[in-house]
């Protein structure tokens, strides 16, 4: 039996679909929707930043498994990240909310276990959020100062330099970020463009400018050479080599997070997350593959003085101008691609602060009211970001350890609500205008399946035994693992007492359920 629908909701449904959407979930508008399809995925597509994403996970993905991990890490790795983002937009289209994950598990969990589900997705959302902008922009000011190098013969980059030009590049992003919606808007359209046309300039300027002779290797060396850069097996080290694909990937929620900001966000922001998705995969593939057939020798691209694997390849391949103009590309497109991060992030940080989950949360959810944006969340996410970039301090491995981070905790997060809705729910997840049918459970499970395979492989060094120590050592565990046992001993010891998860409407309904409903009574 159809659950009746409130008069007064059928009745103002024409005036302000987007409004009577959220408030049916609990909340009501405070942001001015000037998002679109188009801006949303612009949005998401510069936080995936398909070429600075792999110049920064370059050591993983050639590093651990060569060029056959290139090639068929990518397609088998996407297989499965699509499948995440299909059942991601599923929940979307369903509870449309900045609070996205975190909404979406207190809705889900079995009775009483709500604000524990909310809690650990939260929580692990906002590390894999908060951690993006850092590894992004330490990696753009690796690169920087590597184009430095290759001009300035004698000039070696320092730990200072690092840390320095990494803040730098978060304060001026994070004002960026703190302007009207409008703006940042256009600045991540702007952003967008610039990631698709840096993406198809490289695909099509190695091929064709490269001097090494062969130009290209042989297929059969490319899709056969497990250049196993690590102690375990060849099938393991493939798994491990997954890193790249899965922190290059992970930005396809963003449209979930600024639904509150996007008009007809039920539609809409699924088929953002959906779109990104799709072409984050082709175009990310199609860039594995080139690289693959046109580096030469694997060993100098990791262990040049430069210290910067991507500008060592292209240093490798073609001629010096060439070069530094694709790495000054690459920089412009990471640059874009940090500012995408922190609008993402500092959404979530707002979304989170709304319900009360972090100390101090009266300031960090607060509206600005000349811009209508979460300004005091972006600067919060900024000195967070900031504080962790300390880490380049602790060494090279260390501050690595933010990449295998972000991957681990964003896609822990985005599982924890499909578990719920496949394992728990069932029949009874009442879908949205967006949904993918009969296949939403099978889907949703293979994308569980994934994740739980790739959370302790994600963990794993690269080397085992008497080569193992503090140096080499994957400091993942402890940068993840750390955070997420104090939230938890926090929940234990305190927060379970006065946190009950968002404000959620038990009654609320979902679009496409009233739809469904007022078609049926006609």
């Amino acid at each position: 039996m159809a659950t009746a629908v409130p008069q007064s909701f059928e009745k103002e449904l024409p005036i302000d679909h987007d409004e009577k959407v959220l408030l049916s979930l609990g909340y009501k508008q405070e942001f001015r929707r000037e998002f679109s399809l188009w801006t949303s995925f612009c949005v998401s597509f510069a936080v995936l930043g398909l070429l600075p994403s792999f110049a920064s996970t370059l050591y993983y993905g050639m590093g651990y498994a060569g060029t056959a991990g290139m090639v068929w890490g990518w397609i088998i790795a996407m297989v499965f990240i699509q499948c995440v983002a299909l059942s991601l937009a599923e929940l979307c289209s369903s509870m449309p909310t900045s609070g996205g994950l975190y909404y979406a598990s207190a809705v889900l969990a079995p009775p009483g276990w709500g604000p524990v589900a909310s809690w650990a997705t939260g929580w692990s959302s906002w590390i894999g959020q908060v951690t993006s902008a850092p590894s992004v922009n330490y990696s753009l000011a690796a690169m920087m100062l590597a184009a430095r190098s290759i001009t300035v013969s004698d000039y070696v980059p320092t730990n200072y330099e690092v840390f320095l030009l990494t803040a730098f590049l978060m304060i001026i992003q994070s004002c960026i970020s703190s302007m009207p919606t409008k703006w940042i808007a256009f600045f991540n359209s702007f952003g967008s463009s610039i990631n698709m046309v840096a993406v198809i300039i490289v695909i099509i300027l190695i091929p064709t400018a490269t001097t090494t002779e062969p130009k290209f290797t042989p297929t059969y060396q490319v899709w056969s050479n497990i250049d196993n850069g690590t102690d375990f097996p060849n099938g393991i080290a493939m798994l491990m080599s997954f890193i790249s694909v899965m922190w290059a990937m992970s930005g396809f929620d963003a449209p979930f997070h600024l639904s509150e900001e996007c008009a007809v966000a039920d539609v809409a922001s699924p088929r953002a997350i959906v779109l990104t998705s799709v072409i984050g995969g082709i175009f990310g593939w199609v860039l594995q593959v080139v690289v693959a057939y046109t580096v030469v020798d694997i060993e100098a691209v990791f262990n040049s003085d430069l210290g910067q694997p991507w500008a060592t390849y292209l240093l490798q391949v073609l001629p010096m101008k060439a070069a530094l103009a694709t790495l000054a590309l690459t920089i412009i497109a990471g640059f874009c691609m940090g500012q995408g991060c922190m609008v993402a992030a500092s959404r979530v940080t707002y979304a989170y602060a709304r319900d009360g989950c972090f100390p101090l949360s009266q300031y960090w959810r607060k509206v600005n009211k000349y811009t209508k944006t979460p300004v005091n969340a972006v600067w919060f996410n900024c000195t967070i970001g900031i504080l962790l970039c300390l880490l380049i301090f602790a060494g090279e491995v260390a501050i690595l350890a933010v990449f295998s981070v972000g991957a681990i905790a964003c896609f822990v997060a985005f599982t924890i609500p499909i578990s719920l809705r496949v394992f728990f729910v069932g029949n009874r997840f009442r879908r949205g205008p967006w949904h993918i049918g009969k296949f939403g459970k099978p889907v949703g499970a293979a994308a569980v399946g994934f994740v739980v395979l790739m959370v302790p492989i994600l963990c794993l060094p690269s080397m085992v035994g008497s080569d193992l120590d503090s140096s080499n050592m994957n400091w993942t565990c402890l940068v993840y693992g750390l955070p997420m046992l104090l939230a938890f001993l926090w929940f234990a010891i305190d927060a379970r007492k006065w946190f009950k998860g968002p404000r959620v409407n038990a009654k609320h309904a979902m679009i496409g359920q009233v739809i469904k409903e007022l078609g049926t009574q006609a």
